[in-house]
């Protein structure tokens, strides 16, 4: 046999035209050991190219490089998540505004996603998804940078020891004094003693984070539509489950590794150069939130060239489609020319042509219902993927670092594990589409009730302690408008805002621990036991937790073996052709009805639900304090309300598509022939 690469005298078409009728029909392999190769399936990068690179010119090589790229992209959205609160804490920015934020990477998607599809999907794919690495690099080094350009912020550096370090000894002793005073009730205060604190650029940091969502937003658009179609277009029918599982797999394993990087970034403080006073476990400590940027960001950068190596088309793949077409010429030679002239019609790339597809699209009504179906689960679960790590931290009085580790952990493990086992069963057993579709409307109900079942998972012992009467008669002299949150926990058992709400009146320290005393609002038997200590006052909400995290993985694992089917459906119910604009299309329609209103619409949930905001000059700041009841029950109620919808469009999906193929009769056959 001749070396494929040293084989340029004949092109692919007239090498496989020449073949017989038994040869063409025979062993894919000779053929593909016999066939040479076109320009447009050498692997390189300019005049990097030769023999040994060839050899990863295959799906397995570019699953795995896709699948990892695909494993740190899903760590930025998680690393995100993760560090939410302390950005907010740090920036002052309420949940309504992370919400808004968080739409950046919609708008752009929806806008772009569609024409990307029709207009690139055609080209040389591999190279605009290296393109799409590079975009997301631009997307971490910008949410880096309010870091650099804001620094860790007075409020922090103000809880270490290096505070007021370079005065001398008594100036600094006289400083923490006036500190400590300014906590408590100030009956005689003066306006300057009470006046309202400047803010901190948090605007203009808002701002970075918003155009780095943008950012953000194109690249993950190339990546979504371009990569998906490009592997479905490359590999057999029957082998696709099994692959695409795989690559949401490995995918699957990133939100994994970015919260952990969150968990590992916000263990160390804000300012690493700087000795805090106070632990990981007190709600005003700040990570450094901005570390995993920079590492995933690196990341990424290695992966660049590695994708943009790969052909526009797979060698196999090239020989395999060649094959089909030529059976075609050779079954169906009296119409040839009617095809051909159909065919180039719809590789031609027009607004006319984008037209034309969006009509098959639109009057297709499995390919309506499913991305109808997906629109309102999105919509319930987006909460979840955005507000995890806060939702643990409001409900179940967790860290920030163990709340973003424990999402990590145990859910996105459970839904790791859902999509590879969901993958392996449908490539080995090949279910009817209708079995399909059953199972995603069976999953759509049990997610329902799981997300019900969470607004009766109260930690009752966090939902006690905490004491909501701000405005009582017993600080209304106080003057605590303007200060800021500093919980203290009284003898009664509540938590606190600061020692000024509970109407503490002096302070004495006790072996480093700071004792408040003659709390009005402190329940007592007697005026002197009405005291208070630094702190919120412990819970454990331990039990709780447990039943929520298993109940979280449940639903995740069942949850995640829904997406190889539900993908299966999307691209199956289409033609080929369209297959990329659909894709573009569907992530379009799904971003414009969900993704982009529903962390708005969560975030005034939660921001609903806060009884104790931060305040400046100027405006309202971050949550520090919630009615969990309340928000356990909107939140969770509306959540599986839309789920549930969502499950009625899938019966509608389920009722339509049992005409629809999922696999060809001769996959069977060609997998034979295929190498593994």
């Amino acid at each position: 046999m001749e070396n494929l690469i040293e084989r340029k005298h004949i092109s692919l078409e007239e090498y496989v035209s020449q073949l017989s009728d038994e040869a063409l029909n025979g062993d894919f392999e000779e053929i593909y050991k016999c066939a040479p190769l076109s320009k447009e399936v050498i692997c390189g990068l300019g005049s990097i190219r030769g023999r040994f690179l060839q050899k990863f010119a295959n799906k397995k090589a570019f699953v795995l490089v896709f699948g990892v790229t695909g494993l740190i992209f899903a760590s930025t959205h998680s690393y995100y998540n993760g560090i939410i609160t302390t950005i907010e804490k740090r920036f002052k920015i309420p949940s309504k505004n992370i919400g808004l934020i968080a739409t950046g990477n919609d708008i752009t998607s929806l806008l772009l996603s569609t024409f990307i599809a029709y207009y690139v999907g055609k080209g040389q794919r591999p190279r605009w998804l290296a393109l799409s690495i590079l975009i997301v690099i631009v997307y971490c080094f910008i949410n880096a940078a309010p870091h650099f350009v804001f620094g860790p912020g007075e409020e922090a550096l103000s809880l270490t020891s290096e505070y007021g370090a370079v005065m001398d000894e008594e100036h600094s002793r006289e400083l923490q004094e006036n500190k400590d005073k300014r906590l408590l009730c100030r009956v005689n205060a003066t306006t300057h003693e009470t006046s309202c604190r400047k803010d901190e650029g948090d605007f203009m940091a808002q701002v970075f984070f918003f155009v780095a969502q943008l950012v953000a937003g194109i690249g993950q658009s190339l990546k979504h539509t371009l990569g998906i179609s490009y592997l479905d277009d490359n590999i057999l029918k029957s082998k696709t489950p099994a692959l695409i599982s795989f690559s949401y797999f490995i995918r699957l394993l990133g939100p994994a590794f970015g919260y952990a990087l969150a968990s590992f970034s916000l263990k160390v403080y804000i300012a690493p150069d700087h000795t805090p006073t106070i632990t990981n476990q007190d709600p005003r400590w700040l990570g450094a939130w901005y570390i995993g940027w920079i590492v995933l960001g690196f990341a990424l950068f290695l992966f660049v060239p590695l994708m943009a190596m790969f052909p526009k088309t797979l060698p196999r793949a090239a020989v395999r489609n060649q094959i089909a077409i030529e059976k075609k010429k050779r079954l169906m030679a009296k119409t040839l020319e009617v095809i051909e002239e159909k065919n180039d019609e719809k590789d031609k790339i027009s607004f006319a042509g984008l037209i034309q597809t969006f009509k098959r699209l639109l009057t297709n009504k499995v390919f309506v219902l499913n991305n109808l179906a997906s629109v309102f689960y999105v919509f319930g679960l987006q909460p979840f993927w955005t507000y995890t790590p806060k939702i643990m931290e409001t409900l179940y009085h967790t860290s920030a670092s163990a709340s973003a580790f424990l999402t990590g952990t145990f859910g996105l493990t459970s839904s790791a594990l859902g999509i590879l086992t969901a993958g392996l069963v449908i490539t080995k057993f090949k279910p009817s589409a209708r079995k399909l579709t059953l199972w995603n409307m069976i999953i759509g109900m049990i997610s329902a009730l799981a997300v019900f079942s969470f607004a009766f998972m109260p930690c009752s012992e966090n939902d006690r302690s905490v004491s909501l009467n701000f405005e009582a008669t017993c600080n209304a002299d106080c003057n605590c408008d303007y200060m800021k949150y500093s919980p203290v926990c009284g003898i009664d058992g509540k938590t606190y805002t600061s020692a000024c709400h509970a109407g503490c009146m002096s302070l004495t320290k006790t072996n480093g621990t700071k004792i408040f005393e003659s709390c009005s609002c402190v329940s007592g038997d007697k005026f002197l036991s009405k005291q208070a200590t630094q702190g919120p006052c412990p819970v454990d909400c331990n039990s709780i937790l447990i039943i929520f995290i298993a109940v979280k993985c449940l639903m995740k694992f069942l949850g995640a073996s829904g997406r190889a089917s539900n993908f299966l459906i999307g691209i199956r119910c289409i033609e080929k052709e369209d297959k990329a604009v659909a894709l573009g299309f569907g992530m379009a329609f799904v971003r414009l009805l969900a993704s982009v209103p529903s962390p708005i619409f969560f975030g005034y949930i939660l921001d609903s639900a806060c009884v104790v905001f931060g305040k400046t000059c100027s405006h309202k700041g971050n949550c520090w304090l919630y009615d969990n009841e309340h928000l356990r029950y909107t939140f969770n109620f509306i959540a599986a309300g839309c789920i549930f919808i969502g499950a009625i469009f899938d019966f509608g999906v389920w009722y339509y598509s049992k005409d629809l193929k999922i696999f060809d009769d001769d996959d069977d056959e060609e997998k034979k022939k295929d190498e593994k």
